[in-house]
């Protein structure tokens, strides 16, 4: 047995919107294992930048390739040239998307459809493709996997502004258990993190204080803190290990214990 419960050398993990913010900080507690990485974004610099990160993190190997999984071509191109390069791929991770926000009886059919292409649609091609190559690898006697799908609190309650953004994670949750009771029989497994308040790029930068809601993260936050990319870390490197071979179809709170906090 390894010394480390989540060793997972040997071990391959593509991660969608892996350059940055929530993706980057799953990729990065994997490299932390010695896991191989293959990354996906649409920025190739942002792309080669994450390469670099994760290496020097501990990855042996990190891949990274330019794809826009709203368009069903590239998934499916993507997936099959990283099972090519890399020789298999143990993890996906499902974590792709973009915030907008738009009071519900403005928001337009673009705006939503274009969060759905992304969000939705896309992590269903990348979970199929992905649950396609574990099933052929079980088919030839290498049985396993794990599929790791970035949630968010809108599943747990509601949040104004954003009815796309939680129409889409809760679609994903569905597919998550429907994936985890319909191929655990080959070792695959299916679990979705749904994370709290984080503070990511996707805040273009701004400093966290100038954030009028900043103050009341705090006080409604028993850790009283925003969420780091490290404290995603060690969830994906466990549900990536088989320390998590009999964990399958849950959802799991990373927030801080902001959701158990009475109002």
């Amino acid at each position: 047995m390894a010394a480390n419960l989540f060793d997972l050398t040997g071990k391959v993990a593509l991660v969608t919107g892996g350059n940055s913010g929530l993706g980057l900080g799953f990729a990065t507690g994997m490299a932390k294992c010695g896991a191989d990485l293959v990354v996906w974004g649409r920025r190739a610099d942002k792309n080669k930048e994450a390469e670099e990160l994760l290496l020097a993190a501990g990855a042996p190997r990190v891949w990274s390739q330019t794809v826009d999984v709203s368009v069903e071509e590239q998934v499916v191109e993507g997936m099959a040239a990283a099972v090519e390069h890399m020789g298999r791929i143990d993890c996906v991770v499902q974590n792709a998307g973009f915030a907008s926000m738009s009071p519900f009886h403005e928001m337009t059919t673009e705006m939503y459809q274009s969060l759905l292409a992304v969000a939705q649609h896309g992590g269903f091609w990348t979970l199929r493709e992905g649950v396609r190559h574990m099933m052929a690898r079980a088919e030839a006697g290498d049985p396993g996997g794990s599929l790791l799908l970035c949630g968010s609190l809108t599943q747990l309650r509601g949040e104004p502004m954003i009815a796309h953004y939680a129409a889409a994670k809760s679609a994903m949750q569905g597919i998550m258990r429907t994936i985890a009771v319909e191929y655990g029989h080959l070792g695959v497994r299916a679990n979705m993190v749904c994370c709290g308040w984080f503070y990511t790029d996707l805040y273009g930068g701004v400093p966290k204080e100038v954030f009028p809601f900043d103050k009341t993260i705090k006080e409604r936050n028993p850790i009283r803190r925003w969420g780091e990319l490290a404290d995603v870390e060690g969830i994906a490197a466990y549900l990536a290990s088989d320390a998590a071979s009999y964990h399958t179809g849950d959802v799991i709170v990373i927030d801080g214990g902001t959701t158990v906090l009475m109002p």
